[in-house]
């Protein structure tokens, strides 16, 4: 009789329903087992998924069934970010409601999830567009508006034509809205902030409790949060003797100041036109800044332009008069609006000086050279010795900085300070698909919080969302019509909606309890499982998701809610998957995604395809990610009905290092499926004598070759992948050792050791054989979690496999011989280590540049080669 075929879909059809059934991924609240919080990043249910989507799916669900096997109870939620711009764009565009369309996308992203073999605790599911649960995004803004951290103001916001909506300064990139890559403009309007700002050194000086984030991450917000440390110094306006404080990092320079600028919307520009020759052209350059955002007037990109406004400013370390410009790189965020320009120590003030014949004037020369104002062809920014400087000529800077600003506190100049590039956080939003803002007007009370007693402030269904400039809900009088919680008397309801950032900002506390209709999360429960052990996700939400959540979570602590100050110990920021495209040179359209296919482009029929292919066609370089607009994706459905989940999740996790971007190539997945079928065949052509024979002790010593190479291999191979998996997040590494082992396995002589009888002698050899491939099914349980529950069963084992404890190695079987290696950094040895022969090459890299003398060595350089010599050195080239 022959025996079954590997048939993945009815396997995967069958160990679905099991899991759930018997509650494998249920997790109790409280346990006597130690306690893992696994977390990945929740989806906007905007449509179907591809490949790309799945890869941190499936990484979190490795992390997690490895866990369970490991013996800690996990928890491991899936819930939906449903509110904001994606889903209400995309039901505006599908001519449905945003909750209809919401209701469909979960239906089918959930079904795409499953298919996966993805293991989420169900019960704990959310929406973020429910009222059970923006009831609690609700209490979130109520608890910042208690304390005084949400405020309502008109300022110029980013404002996205496209959209609708005012948009905060992390949702800009490039000048363009990022949801929509339409050009954002200013515009002034009533808004609601959150004051983040004054969270700004707690969020800098706290990066250093998040050791297992990446180094990338945390210096993206520091970067973002930018502290700036400088002086505060006193100008004053000629004419009137008034002050003009300006902040600078550059003390140092103040002898070099040839003129100043102001930001276009300073306050006092109007006052000091008024009345003036200069007035209108003045006002006409404001006007036409205006139409600018701030992010593209700070790019270093953008032409520098200003006016001269015919006034002057008074320096005050030398007396000196200099013309006062409104420039369009100056801006009212930063500082005072007041920016004093030294066009030989700064390229915007240099490249400004240039374009409108302003004075050039070095006061630091740099050690090596001498500047002249006629000779510079850019700013000197670095160090060197002050000169022309009055007291401080021969000053060395960086390092006599300090002494400048005491000279200018000691004469009533100016102050040392502080500043942060950070502005407070814009969280409203004239859109419809949003929690309402809790706050009523009332002409005599002012704003007033809605009770927490009155929560939710429901979203009304019948309402015409299509944006209009203005929030969609401002034209429902029976929502906007109220009464006010203080007075009784009439008023209207905030009309503007919460951005859907917040939403999002706390929904791994609400997992803890997400059916409590009385608070938000339970506080016992909350300081018992956070904060969250790993959080997977995309490094696109290094600075919006996960500074703004770092930032609620001290709101909520310092508020008393909460126990812990930070929400995520240990970040994991997966790669993209990529696809190869064969574009059109003539209309930019995707012509095909196979190598093997040659067609036509549709846009020219007539021309002769072996000529379009050889002068018109080129390759698309493979960091383009998956998208439906550029047509080169791979749908999970695709490629599960092909291949079966267990391959696909395999290929995903051995296609490259998870942190760094990798190519999709049809040809790769086929070899996986591959050795999943060599896998099913090793087992199921001896399931009869697995489940026939007793079991045997297996000792090392009792052992001839190859019998004892394969026991020695199995015990290193479980080393190898424990160490992958729970130190270093290579399962890429982690996979290519089974599949080594495997390799081995099959090669031994099995047929001799095991030929239907049952005397002792004869079965030594086939309990090495079953000991290695149990050892093999154990270690890819997370992997291929379908595949392994039946073959385990297969093997005479009672389900499940994830009951099981994950496999143990005996160290000196396992060790395997090492070399020490030297790793240099520009050539010099900065350190040593110890490393396992013929190690991983990529293994390797990642060790050396993860040794603490290197990592100083390259602070400040960028990467850009690391050379591995198997088994001798290996070399970093940086700059």
């Amino acid at each position: 009789m022959s025996n079954p075929e590997y048939a993945p879909d009815e396997i995967e059809a069958r160990w679905r329903p099991y899991w759930e059934e018997t509650g494998l991924f249920h997790c109790p609240d409280v346990s006597d087992r130690p306690e893992f919080y696994c977390l990945v990043m929740f989806p906007y249910p905007s449509g179907a998924l591809h490949v790309g989507h799945g890869r941190n799916y499936i990484l979190g669900d490795v992390v997690a069934r490895y866990k369970r096997m490991q013996g800690f109870n996990v928890l491991h939620p899936m819930g939906w970010d449903a509110f904001g711009l994606p889903a209400e764009n995309a039901a505006i565009k599908h001519d449905t409601h945003p909750s209809e369309y919401v209701a469909d996308n979960i239906g089918v992203m959930k079904e795409q999830i499953n298919s996966l073999g993805i293991g989420y605790d169900w019960e704990r599911e959310i929406n973020t567009s429910e009222p059970g649960y923006y009831k609690w995004t609700q209490w979130v803004f109520l608890q910042l508006y208690e304390r005084g951290l949400a405020y309502r103001r008109d300022a110029p916001v980013n404002w996205c034509p496209g959209c609708q909506t005012a948009l905060a300064n992390e949702e800009v990139v490039n000048n363009l809205c990022e949801r929509c890559d339409t050009p954002v403009t200013q515009e002034d309007l009533p808004q609601w902030f959150f004051k983040i700002t004054d969270y700004s050194e707690q969020l800098l000086d706290d990066l250093e409790l998040l050791g297992q984030w990446p180094e990338r991450v945390r210096r993206m917000q520091a970067n973002w949060i930018g502290r700036s440390e400088g002086a505060l110094v006193e100008f004053t306006v000629a004419h009137t003797g008034e002050p003009m404080p300006c902040f600078t990092t550059r003390p140092d320079t103040l002898w070099g100041v040839t003129f100043m600028c102001l930001a276009p919307e300073h306050p006092v520009v109007p006052d000091l036109v008024e009345g003036t020759a200069r007035e209108q052209e003045v006002m006409e350059f404001i006007e036409e800044a205006h139409g600018e955002s701030e992010i593209a007037r700070a790019s270093d990109a953008v032409e520098k332009a200003g006016i001269f406004t015919g006034r002057y400013v008074i320096n005050p370390v030398n007396d000196e008069k200099v013309p006062l410009w409104v420039a369009n790189y100056a801006l009212m965020e930063y500082g005072t609006g007041a920016v004093m320009a030294v066009p030989a120590h700064d390229q915007r003030d240099f490249e400004f000086a240039r374009k409108y014949d302003l004075p050039i004037r070095p006061v630091v020369q740099p050690p090596d050279a001498e500047l002249t104002p006629d000779g510079m062809e850019e700013a000197w920014e670095g160090p060197g010795v002050m000169f022309s400087s009055g007291p401080f000529d021969g000053t060395e800077v960086p390092e006599g900085i300090g002494e400048v600003i005491d000279y200018l506190e000691e004469n009533g100049m100016g102050e040392g300070e502080v500043n942060y590039r950070l502005r407070d956080w814009l969280i409203s939003r004239q859109r419809y698909w949003g929690a309402p803002i809790p706050i009523v007007h009332c002409r005599d009370c002012g704003p007033v919080p809605v009770p927490e007693k009155d929560l939710p402030v429901r979203l009304p269904e019948q309402v015409d969302f299509r944006p209009k400039g203005k929030s969609p809900l401002a034209f429902v009088d029976e929502f906007v019509e109220t009464t006010c919680p203080t007075c009784g008397g009439p008023a209207e309801r905030e009309t503007d909606t919460i951005a859907q950032w917040l939403c999002s900002c706390w929904y791994f506390l609400r997992y803890l309890s997400p059916q409590d209709e009385h608070r938000p999360f339970d506080r016992e429960l909350a300081d018992r499982w956070l904060p969250v052990d790993l959080y997977i996700g995309g490094v696109e939400h290094a600075v919006l998701h996960l500074l703004y959540s770092r930032f609620i979570v001290k709101v909520l602590h310092d508020a008393g809610h909460i126990g812990f100050k930070e929400p995520f110990k240990a970040l994991f920021t997966q790669g993209m998957i990529c696809k190869r495209s064969y574009l059109c040179t003539r209309c930019s359209k995707i012509v095909t995604d196979d190598p093997n296919v040659r067609e036509p482009c549709k846009c020219d029929l007539d021309v002769n395809l072996d000529e379009r292919l050889e002068e018109e066609v080129e390759v698309v370089s493979s960091v383009d990610k998956m998208s439906k607009s550029k047509g080169n994706v791979v749908t999970l459905d695709e490629a599960i009905t092909e291949y079966g989940a267990d391959t696909l999740r395999l290929y995903t996790l051995s296609i490259g290092p998870p942190e760094k971007d990798a190519e999709w190539q049809e040809g790769g997945i086929v070899g996986y499926h591959r050795f999943l079928r060599r896998l099913w065949e090793a087992v199921v052509g001896y399931e009869d004598a697995f489940k026939a024979l007793p079991r045997r002790q297996v000792s090392q010593d009792d052992l001839e070759s190859p019998w004892k190479d394969v026991h020695r291999a199995v015990h290193a191979t479980v080393r190898k992948v424990t160490r992958d998996v729970q130190d270093r997040w290579h399962f890429n590494t982690a996979v290519a050792a089974v599949i080594s082992l495997m390799n081995e396995v099959q090669r031994l002589p099995v047929e001799d050791a095991y030929d239907g009888s049952e005397g002792d002698e004869a079965l030594i050899g086939f309990e090495v054989f079953r000991f290695a491939l149990e050892r093999i099914v154990l270690l890819l349980a997370p992997f291929v979690p379908h595949i392994s529950e039946e073959l385990w069963q297969r093997m005479g084992n009672e389900p499940s496999v994830f009951q099981q404890q994950w496999p143990e190695f005996d160290p000196e079987l396992a060790k395997a011989e090492e070399v020490e290696v030297p790793v240099q950094v520009n050539g010099r040895v900065r350190e040593r280590m110890t490393v396992e022969r013929d190690a991983d090459e990529e293994e390797v890299r990642t060790m050396a540049l993860e040794l603490e003398n290197v990592r100083r060595h390259l602070e400040g350089l960028e990467v850009r080669e690391v050379i591995v010599v198997p088994n001798r050195i290996v070399s970093i080239v940086a700059g």
